[in-house]
């Protein structure tokens, strides 16, 4: 039960407007009752009321109310000043480490170019020549003359790690079959690679049927194949540091005027020393149809430059087969998977059917094959280093034996792909046919 002690005189309900703005101003009480009842010794119940009352003024709730109100209003801006910080925090210590990295390289052989050079040698990013997942690639020009290729980094990822990446390995190499890093660009989230330019883009376009692409013959074919080789080969012996590419694959080998291949794109690259012939990954990395077995399944062994070796051989048997490995719209269903296919007609002493092709030109494709399906075994262990399959490659096919079946199962599924550090689509791969210079996003 509630009362209020207004108003004042019980003898008086007539009120004035005063008494009312009064009693407003100086606030007035709210009370309820509590009734408690018990039975006294005549047997007669008695009923005690007591009475607990809250006084409230209306310039203190106005007061308790813009209170409220205030901190509303300045607690937003302090948690969107709170996020603005922490997005500055992480993005200025990815900048921090990017030039802690450069400060560091004092051997570096590329040139440190500004933002402003940048834009002025490639006309203002006037001719754009693709676009990948790491941002978009520019032809360029230097004031000494040649062509370059400039890849603006877009979408940081991994706290810039494959800028990093790229600038760590063949920023300190110069090999005839590995891409020349000319230059690069650092200026806060502004990153950029220069690259030799590549007039006839990536080898992607010349293996695999394409409108308006002239197909290589057999023995240019050939030489690119073992060009790939000697730059695979260099990267794991030939320098003080051990390099694993990881994503090896024919959008990454890029051709020059003179159809001379160079391996390019290094942003999943590894430096390692070249004694640790087994290697620590946290996930697999590289491109799906082509990532050796080992990055997925740990008990056929450890992780090595051995995985390079087999994204390799894939490649060589799309290069002398002239199709994608795996080819749903194959004429046979036992084609569809070119690798089993290749290796029960071999196995069974049939060679395969090649139109127009020379004697010798059939015993070079053969001799890439048997090469490619050494490169594929299952276990690490069991394949060929680069060194060796330079060799092979250089020798004749009557001296190369047959392998073991390079697979577990007959028919191993391929998915389209690719894969990162965090199994996300760190590769930049592009669908056939695009600009020339892409392959190296």
């Amino acid at each position: 039960m509630f009362r209020t002690s207004w108003p004042t005189n019980n003898d008086d309900p007539n009120i004035s407007c005063t008494d009312v703005l009064n009693e407003l101003a100086y606030g007035f009480e709210i009370s309820w009752l509590r009734y408690s009842c018990h039975i006294d010794e005549a047997n007669h119940v008695q009923c005690d009321d007591g009475s607990i009352g809250l006084r409230l003024r209306i310039h203190d709730a106005l007061q308790v109310l813009f209170y409220l109100e205030t901190k509303t209003a300045l607690g937003i801006p302090c948690v969107v000043a709170f996020l603005i910080y922490k997005w500055r925090k992480r993005h200025l210590s990815m900048y921090d480490a990017i030039e802690e990295f450069l400060q560091s390289q004092i051997n570096l052989m590329p040139i440190r170019y500004s933002y402003s050079n940048i834009r002025k040698m490639s006309k203002g990013f006037k001719d754009k020549l693709g676009e990948g997942g790491y941002g978009s690639v520019y032809r360029g020009k230097l004031e000494s003359g040649p062509l370059v290729a400039i890849k603006m980094l877009g979408n940081p990822k991994a706290n810039g790690q494959e800028f990093i990446n790229e600038v760590a390995t063949i920023g300190r190499i110069h090999h005839v079959n590995v891409v020349q890093l000319i230059g690069f660009c650092a200026e806060g989230p502004k990153r950029a690679l220069i690259y030799e330019f590549m007039p006839n883009g990536s080898l992607e376009k010349y293996i695999f049927s394409q409108e308006g692409s002239i197909p290589l013959s057999i023995e240019k074919t050939y030489k690119i194949s073992l060009g790939v080789a000697h730059g695979i080969e260099y990267l794991h012996q030939g320098c003080d540091m051990q390099i694993l590419h990881f994503d090896i694959k024919p959008h990454n080998i890029l051709l020059d005027e003179n159809f001379i291949p160079k391996v390019s794109d290094f942003g999943l690259a590894k430096l390692y020393s070249t004694n640790d012939s087994i290697v620590s990954l946290t996930a697999a990395r590289g491109t799906l149809g082509y990532i050796a077995p080992e990055l997925f399944y740990k008990n056929i062994g450890g992780v090595s430059y051995k995985a390079d070796v087999y994204s390799f051989g894939m490649l060589l048997l799309e290069m002398a087969s002239r199709r994608k490995n795996m080819n749903a719209f194959a004429d046979h269903s036992s084609q569809i998977y070119f690798p089993t296919w290749v290796y029960g007609q071999f196995s069974e002493g049939n060679d395969i059917e090649i139109e127009d092709a020379t004697e010798e030109e059939k015993k070079i494709v053969k001799k890439m094959i048997i090469v490619a399906l050494w490169c594929i075994q299952m276990k690490p262990s069991d394949r060929p280093s680069m060194n060796k399959v330079v060799e092979m490659l250089e020798g004749e096919v009557e001296c190369l034996q047959m392998p073991s079946k390079p697979f577990l199962s007959s028919s191993p599924a391929r998915p389209t792909g690719d894969v990162g550090d965090n199994l996300n689509s760190t590769s930049s791969s592009f669908q056939s046919g695009e600009s020339s210079q892409s392959a190296i996003l």
